[in-house]
């Protein structure tokens, strides 16, 4: 019996935790709607790049992100968001893959040192 009501005590904490009953609800009823009445029609050109059939995620500017993750309500276009200092001017897309990726380079030696056959002098 005792462990009933430590499990019933802790279920009351939870609910009481995330807003109670009315949380719980609005919480479960936005999981359940989700945010499929929001999507993304891409361009066909971005930053000079085709995109018909090479469409990406990172083509997605960041404060139009929070709105199709259902983040915020109002779109960037009526409620353009604060200045911050890490949203840039110009949005680029990912370029990994293309000539333009990022290559760190390595300030360590290696520690595997490939083999050089020795040379035969010629006859």
């Amino acid at each position: 019996m005792a462990e009933y009501v430590q499990v019933a005590k802790r279920a009351l904490q939870q609910l009481g935790g995330h807003g109670g009953i009315r949380g719980l609800l609005s919480q479960l009823l936005r999981s359940w709607k989700g945010c499929r009445h929001r999507w993304v029609i891409y361009t066909e050109e971005m930053n000079g790049k085709n995109t018909f059939w090479e469409l990406d995620g990172s083509m997605v500017p960041p404060e139009w992100h929070r709105w199709l993750h259902c983040m915020t309500e109002d779109p960037p276009t009526t409620h353009p968001p604060v200045p911050r200092k890490f949203i840039w001017e110009n949005h680029k897309m990912n370029l990994s893959g293309t000539p333009g990726q990022y290559v760190p380079y390595s300030t360590t030696r290696k520690k595997i040192q490939e083999w050089i056959p020795p040379s035969i002098p010629s006859k």
